[in-house]
């Protein structure tokens, strides 16, 4: 671990951490897994060890995270050789300063992450959509939508994840939970500006806490083809290697 740690990770990379789900089983073992409700963003600080870092705490809306010792964690790592996973738990966490930082000691090895169309980019991107007419959605939940989208008036919102697998958005109205709408985007790929027209299924909804009548919205694309989502995937990369130099410029 010591060698692909200090090989990949660097201080000022970004990480995710995702929160560790405990599943117990029939028999009554309990397993970990990652893919837990909540999720934070932050930045590497140092590497003390091969399986010892220190982080920023992470925050949300100009405030500090105080997450808790002990609290067990999927860490993702944004390198300029991809994307790195492991668990990890918090050993420690103090302030140094005016900085509040996290000791995480690594509880596996570092391995390369595969399943990029799951990583999700934080972005603020303009889209318009409406729901399906039902002829549409028996097409769509048939795989033969295509592109035989009625052009019919649409609604805005703004993109504030995307992943090759799906997206969130907030509007200013509430689509109903499992119904089918088509998101309409635009994204700058290999220096060109595309538009996506895809079909989502609505997984969730939920009103924007302190922000009356707004509603965040979680899709998961429906039969989005293989091009259309490799696209997806190079846009976010591209992304986030463009913030991964900007941050070590400002290191």
């Amino acid at each position: 671990m010591a060698n692909l740690l200090g090989k990949y990770v660097v201080p000022g990379c970004r990480v995710d951490l995702q929160e560790m789900e405990h599943l117990e089983l029939e028999d009554g073992e309990e397993i970990r897994t990652g893919g837990g409700n909540r999720g934070y963003q932050s930045k590497v600080l140092d590497i003390l060890s091969e399986d010892r870092i220190e982080i920023l705490m992470p925050m949300e809306k100009a405030r500090v995270i105080t997450l808790p010792v002990d609290g067990e964690y999927d860490l993702y790592f944004f390198t300029e050789m991809g994307l790195y996973q492991c668990y990890a738990r918090i050993a420690d966490r103090y302030k140094e300063g005016n900085v509040f930082v996290l000791v995480m000691d690594l509880t596996s090895n570092l391995r390369k992450y595969q399943r990029r169309e799951y990583y999700r980019l934080s972005c603020a991107l303009e889209m318009a959509s409406r729901p399906l007419q039902a002829d549409e959605a028996r097409l769509a939940e048939a795989g033969h939508i295509g592109r035989r989208i009625s052009e019919l008036p649409l609604k805005d919102s703004v993109i504030v994840d995307i992943s090759g697998g799906g997206l969130r958005f907030v509007a200013d109205y509430a689509y109903e939970v499992d119904s089918l709408i088509m998101c309409r985007y635009r994204l700058l790929v290999d220096k060109e500006e595309k538009e996506y027209s895809l079909v989502g299924k609505v997984l969730s909804v939920k009103e924007v806490e302190n922000r009356s009548g707004s509603y965040e919205h979680r899709i998961q694309y429906i039969n989005v083809d293989t091009e259309e989502r490799e696209e997806i995937i190079k846009y976010i990369f591209d992304a986030e290697r463009k913030t991964l130099r900007k941050q070590k410029k400002n290191w």
